[in-house]
This record gives structure tokens, sequence and C-alpha cells, in this order.
């Protein structure tokens, strides 16, 4: 179909492609609009590796001389610490001590997509595996630029229940990574003054008094300090008006986004509607390539007076 009748089918239908974006926008706009929105809790922390003198650095003979106390990658008992922001374990605590639970059945029984769950017997009851899966969506941990701060958020429908979330998971995850240092320290400990007292061999028994001390430090550093893989920059906090989903931006999207589909679509229907080219036999091609073919050349001036004086010479010779 040639571009210039593609254009003016479509050109004629501009009547129908305007009705149609309309509808289709006032259709999606209504979706958005009716959207349940979320307040976004957050807070920000910093790797405890990272700032002044962390349990890590101070676990070290010598932790001054340490060189990569501005170090802001996300390892360590940090990254231990984002790991567990988002465990089977965090999802069971919520699922257990907030109404997480109750309020995930409500919202999944509610609205169109209720109606149908209803309508085919589906899962409506929420578990711990969708609280797992919601804060693998939800829960974004993100690091503020080149700085060695990071954004945790969790935005929910419940304004209260999203900032406590937030800090029970903030006080599990650390709790998660201080207790499992501290029965990494105990254990040796005890591990190392059984050894001590079998051990009969002064030098030996020296050594290990040297490993013991570390470890006993490790032990005092851990019930000291108070932030061992997180540091708490700015203190869990919820806004005061909802914020998601961003209802102005989504609206704007579906203005340039409803209309470029309903252009496509009419472009999709001329062609489709296009008639079809007429069939031609085998005979009549091959017929309009003969005709199409190059005719032979006319044989030079030259060779035709060469055939003629030769025919003359024929005829004197007779």
């Amino acid at each position: 179909m040639p571009l210039e009748s593609l254009l003016r089918s479509v050109w004629d239908w501009r009547g129908r492609v305007l009705l149609a974006a309309l509808l289709l926008y006032g259709l999606l706009g209504a979706m958005v609009w009716q959207w349940p929105r979320s307040f976004v809790a957050q807070m920000v922390v910093a790797p405890a590796e990272t700032t002044a003198m962390a349990t890590s650095t101070l676990l070290t003979p010598m932790p001054l001389l340490q060189s990569a106390l501005l170090d802001s990658r996300p390892g360590g008992n940090f990254g231990v610490y984002l790991g567990a922001l988002r465990s089977m374990e965090a999802a069971g605590l919520l699922a257990t001590q907030t109404p997480i639970l109750a309020q995930m059945t409500e919202r999944r029984g509610a609205g169109p997509l209720g109606w149908l769950r209803h309508l085919f017997d589906w899962r409506i009851d929420a578990d711990a595996d969708d609280v797992l899966g919601f804060l693998d969506r939800a829960l974004s941990p993100t690091q503020d630029g080149a700085t060695v701060t990071w954004t945790v958020e969790l935005p929910w429908a419940d304004r209260r229940l999203a900032l406590d979330m937030l800090q029970r998971l903030h006080a599990f995850a650390e709790a998660k990574v201080r207790g499992d240092l501290m029965q990494l320290a105990s254990g040796r400990v005890a591990i190392l003054e059984a050894r001590i007292a079998a051990e009969r061999d002064a030098f030996s028994r020296h050594a290990m008094y040297d490993l013991l001390a570390q470890h006993q430090r490790a032990v005092m550093v851990l019930n000291a300090d108070e932030a061992v893989a997180a540091r708490v920059v700015s203190r869990p906090m919820v806004e005061l008006r909802a914020s998601l989903p961003n209802r102005p931006l989504l609206l704007a999207l579906l203005a340039v986004a409803v209309p470029m589909l309903c252009v496509m679509t009419a472009f999709c229907a001329a062609l489709l509607r296009a008639p079809p080219e007429p069939e031609v036999s085998a005979s009549e091609w091959l017929g309009g390539l003969t005709r199409e073919l190059p005719q032979p050349r006319a044989k030079p001036a030259l060779r035709r007076a060469r055939i003629e004086t030769r025919r003359a010479a024929d005829a004197g010779d007779n």
C-alpha cells in the first residue's frame, strides 16, 4: 500500500482516532486515580565500617592504621545487614508481630481483582511468602550518590504500619549481625579457654593467650558499640501525605502514550483493510517478462556492407 494512501486513510479516520484516544485515556486515568496510594517511610543509614571507629576496625590489632576507613562499598557487616532486611526471617517477623497479613488479605479481596479472585476461587489469604515478595518489590535501599550514606524506603497504605515495619526491620537486621558476631566470638573464646586449660606447652599457651585476648576484646566491643552494621544518620520517619503512585506523572505519561497507541492502531487497521493486489497467471507473467527483455542490437553498418559486397561478387561469378 502506498504511503500516500496510508496517510490519507488514517487522516480520514481522525475523528474516530481522537474519540478512541479520549475514551482510552479516560478509562486508564480513572484506574490510576482509583489506585490505592501508599505512604513512604524512610531512613538514612551509613555502613558502620566507614564511620568513625567502627566495630570491624576496633577488632584489628592496629585500627588507627587502617587505610580503608572511608570505603563506600556495601561490604562487611553492612552487606549482611542489607541481606537481612529482605530475608525470610524478616518476613516472618513482620507476619507475626505486625497486622500486615490482615491488611494484605483485605487488599487482595477488594476491588475488581478481588471480585475475580472470589469468582474463580483463587487464594486470598496472605502468608509469609506474600510478605517476602512485598519486601523484594517495595523495600529499596539506595546509595546517595558517591557518599557513604544509604536511604532505605518502604511504602505501605497504612502510615503507622509503614513506620513500624521499617523500625522493626532495622532493629532485626542490626540484631542479626550483632548476634552472629557475638556467637562467633563467644564460641571461639570458649574453645580457646578449653584448649589453654588442656595445653602443657608454655609457648603454645602464650600464643593462645594472645588469640584469646583478641576475641575477648571483640566480645567487649560488641557489647559496648551500639552500631555494628548500620549507623543511623536519620532515624526512621514517614511522610504526612501519601505519594505513591505519582498520579500527575502517570497521567502525563498516559497523555503521551495513549495517542501514540491509537495512531499506531489506526495505521495497522489501514494496512489490514488495504485491497489485495490482483493475482497474475503464469502465462501473463512470462509474457510481460519477455516484453521487458532488451531487444538485440542492430548489426553494424560495416558488417552489412561486407555481406552485400560478397553477394555482388557471387552474382558476377555466376
